[in-house]
């Protein structure tokens, strides 16, 4: 979202301030049985016109003071159509945000916990306005990516009801496995093979929960196995690589699911080549490169993209599966 409704990373630390003891949250179940059935029944309703690609209806359902975001918000319902496909809605979990007491907008951060206080959830949210809000995350149960919604709902005075403040779309699988598949996965390679062993634990977090800016005890969990791995490889960055007369240097690598297949993103130094089939013969001399010298990332992952980097342009190159990298 790009309005006041963006939220932090949910690593990210917020210091704590006068409003930010002004807010509260309730976990799905310590809420009243008449709060929970009008946030799920939004939530259902919401995510219904979402998967059904009724514009017309979610647009109804928009928050006023989210008008702004409709553009965006319609190309990710667009976007998102296929996540959604052959699954039956069904909602996961909803949390009641309230900041009603706040003063004016200011960076939140509400802590979710049942009654035994043996949970704790985070949320945290940027400038958010004075008022009431429920987040919900549901499923596409069935759809053949496990289609994953993230909501953001904010509650209506003037029409005293629950409407669409924030979208967020993600599959709940890769390659036909879900985040516990890509986490047991990471966790049997961390020893033999680190690079493959790190971004494994990533499309781990990537496809538990649809939204970033939430937090749990599993997630730290993960987050926590994932720090012990040795050598880091992001500490390899940036990674020089010899090609015959050539020195090829890597300077960013990174999960990128956005063909919803597992595969990485690879940023390199570019020689400065604007030709786009030299493009892409300089992109996979990289690749190929790459992979040589890390070959376990071309049996656990789908394929690489190539980003040519050139002083402060980022130029993505292409997507190549592993079986087309030499």
């Amino acid at each position: 979202m790009r309005s006041w409704l963006k939220v932090l990373a949910a690593a990210a630390l917020i210091s704590a301030s006068a409003e930010g003891f002004a807010v509260s949250c309730t976990m799905q179940a310590e809420l009243s049985a008449a709060d929970r059935e009008a946030i799920a029944t939004a939530g259902t309703r919401i995510s219904a016109a979402i998967a059904g690609q009724d514009l017309t209806g979610l647009k109804a359902a928009l928050y006023p003071a989210e008008a702004s975001a409709w553009d965006s918000i319609s190309a990710t319902v667009d976007q998102g159509q296929a996540l959604l496909q052959g699954g039956q809605i069904t909602v996961r979990e909803v949390f009641l945000l309230d900041a009603s007491t706040q003063q004016a907008p200011a960076d939140a951060q509400f802590f979710c916990s049942n009654a035994s206080g043996s949970l704790t959830v985070t949320i945290l949210m940027r400038q958010l306005p004075p008022g009431r809000y429920a987040v919900v995350l549901a499923d596409a149960v069935g759809a053949p990516l496990a289609g994953q919604l993230g909501l953001i709902l904010a509650w209506d005075q003037s029409s005293s009801s629950w409407m669409m403040a924030g979208l967020t779309l993600r599959p709940g699988a890769l390659d036909g496995h879900d985040g516990v598949w890509y986490w047991k996965r990471g966790r049997d390679l961390a020893a033999a093979d680190p690079w493959s062993a790190w971004y494994m634990y990533d499309a781990a977090h990537y496809l538990l929960l649809p939204v970033d800016f939430m937090s749990s005890p599993n997630l730290e969990k993960l987050e926590q196995e994932q720090a012990q791995i040795t050598p880091d490889p992001r500490k390899a960055l940036p990674l020089s690589i010899p090609d015959g007369d050539r020195t090829w240097k890597i300077v960013g690598v990174s999960l990128d699911a956005s063909l919803r297949e597992p595969d990485l993103a690879v940023a390199y130094q570019s020689t400065g080549v604007t030709d786009p089939a030299a493009l892409r013969t300089e992109a996979t001399a990289v690749l190929s490169s790459f992979l040589k010298t890390e070959p376990g990332i071309r049996a656990n992952f789908h394929g690489l993209w190539a980003y040519a980097v050139n002083g402060d342009k980022r130029t993505p190159v292409m997507e190549l599966p592993m079986k087309q990298i030499p």
